[in-house]
């Protein structure tokens, strides 16, 4: 599970993805058995051409058989295979093309609704691409015709895995080998997007009609609990709102709620689909004048803009029965229902710091848990 996650800002160093060292493995594996090469560093081409080098940590190899490590560098990203030995086992095969094969720690796909088959190792369409480029780069140059198999791993995947939103997902056994670009660029979060996407994919492959997407564990836990709703039909939405809202015009449900620490909400009711604080702030003004609305005085307003939290501004508002936290999840409710296509039931909870519901918001009520404490 992951946290709510804080305001704080962090720095941004680029890292690389799986598919990327999974692709300098096979690189390293291929010129061990054809070029007689022990390399310490390889170079690989991203899909959208960049060259890049990664440092092997084992390269060996006899007869047709060869391995290759590499530790993964995410850069400032919050992943969780960040500092995780990726491997290849490389195998030469009589029968040209290349087969792919989960190792140790690399998943199985397990439930129907994405790129992959059931059945098939959790080794994502583009870095399958970008190994298949590079082993059949090195073939050529060595004047070799026949194929290879290759069982890619990450050590302590299956304990890693446990952390990601893979058994959700219907991958077991550990972990999925992706990206898209090779580049993993600090929260911007792609593989975190295409997880959420994912994870709606699969929810409506399976026959799930209700979806709840939360901002963090805490939220998650509560909605959870309120629906007794199954892992399946529970989407990690983190801080990419938008990601969710936006891609059910593509892949609509029944209904969706939308859960969130009570400062997330003020967020999305102020019109924003990213909710970090590098891309958009608490508005205190903003929580000012849906107060003002509900029928806070000037006195309580001020207060409100003197506020060093969401909270506290909650607090103050709830010391004076101004249902606050109700009327923004009004507001973040019909901000969304823009976005949202009209054949989906739509509603937005708001959590307190202890993970209690302060707040809903349905196509048709105000929920206000206020008076309940």
């Amino acid at each position: 599970m992951w946290p709510e996650s804080d305001e704080k800002k962090t720095p941004l160093r680029t890292g690389l993805t799986t598919g990327a060292c999974a692709t300098a493995c096979s690189v390293a594996a291929a010129q061990c058995l054809l070029l007689d090469s022990h390399p310490t560093r390889v170079s690989i081409t991203l899909p959208k051409g960049k060259t890049v080098e990664l440092d092997i940590d084992l390269c060996s190899g006899a007869g047709d058989q060869a391995k290759a490590t590499t530790t993964k560098d995410a850069g400032d990203d919050p992943d969780a295979t960040h500092g995780a030995t990726v491997s290849v086992d490389l195998s030469l095969s009589p029968t040209p093309g290349i087969d792919f094969v989960a190792g140790e720690g690399v998943g199985t796909v397990t439930k129907a609704g994405l790129s992959l088959a059931v059945g098939e190792p959790a080794i994502n369409p583009v870095p399958r691409q970008m190994m298949s480029q590079h082993l059949n780069a090195i073939a050529a140059k060595a004047g070799y015709n026949g194929g290879f198999i290759v069982c890619v791993g990450i050590e302590n995947g299956h304990a890693i895995a446990l952390k990601t939103m893979n058994p959700r997902l219907g991958i077991l056994g550990g972990l999925s080998i992706l990206g898209t670009t090779g580049i993993v660029r600090p929260f911007s979060c792609a593989a975190w997007i295409a997880s959420i996407h994912q994870g709606m994919d699969v929810a409506r492959a399976n026959g799930v009609t209700h979806l709840a997407a939360s901002t963090g564990s805490s939220s998650e836990s509560a909605i959870q609990q309120h629906y007794s709703l199954s892992d399946t039909a529970l989407i990690e939405m983190g801080d990419f709102a938008g990601a969710v809202l936006k891609y059910l015009k593509k892949v609509p449900t029944g209904k969706l709620s939308v859960c969130g620490g009570f400062g997330k909400i003020t967020k999305l009711a102020d019109g924003n689909l990213d909710l970090n604080s590098r891309a958009s702030a608490i508005d205190f003004e903003h929580i000012a004048r849906v107060a003002q609305a509900q029928g806070a005085t000037d006195a309580l307003q001020h207060k409100i803009l003197q506020s060093n939290t969401s909270i506290e501004a909650l607090n103050l508002c709830n010391a004076e029965n101004v249902d606050l936290a109700g009327s923004m999840c009004r507001v973040a409710h019909d901000y969304a229902r823009t976005i949202v296509p009209a054949s989906v039931e739509l509603e937005v909870w708001a959590i307190d710091r202890q993970g209690g519901f302060v707040g809903c918001a349905t196509d048709s009520a105000i929920v206000s848990f206020n008076d309940q404490k």
